[in-house]
């Protein structure tokens, strides 16, 4: 009989901005790999309080719109069973101020892009290609705004 590890829940938010016309994707790099923020959920944390946190946390970005619902992506099972849980929101934030990550002393992630759905296709690994086609499916082809 094998047994099954328990499942950890990161989970974390496809930040998107309207500028020129366009959406542009928030990506944080930590060491080559790109994604959006993202983080474990705590004791008695539901996995959207989580996301904000990891958000704010991650970027200082606060003002969070849920323009398409609570609605939400996993991921598959990677790294030792993670998997991570993504929700769809909006800004109007551009500057991004990376977190000191307590247990490090230093931010968690190394740099951060607001980036074109071509250049966040470049940068991610196929777990995050997955996350943005399913970003893209809800967003209008064009910023309302």
């Amino acid at each position: 009989m094998t047994k099954r590890r328990p499942r950890i829940l990161s989970a974390g938010v496809v930040v998107v901005r309207p500028e020129q016309a366009q959406w542009r994707f928030l990506l944080l790099r930590a060491f080559q790999y790109w994604d959006f923020p993202k983080g474990r959920t705590e004791e008695g944390e539901t996995p959207l309080d989580a996301a904000r946190r990891e958000v704010q946390e991650e970027t200082g970005i606060t003002d969070l719109r849920f323009t398409w619902g609570e609605e939400y992506t996993e991921t598959g099972p990677y790294a030792r069973g993670k998997v991570a849980r993504y929700y769809l929101a909006e800004t109007r934030t551009h500057e991004v101020v990376l977190g000191i990550a307590p247990e490090l002393g230093t931010p968690e992630h190394h740099e951060w892009r607001w980036v074109d759905e071509t250049t966040a296709y470049r940068l991610t690994a196929p777990r995050v290609k997955r996350v943005l086609d399913w970003a893209l499916e809800r967003l209008p082809p064009r910023p309302n705004h």
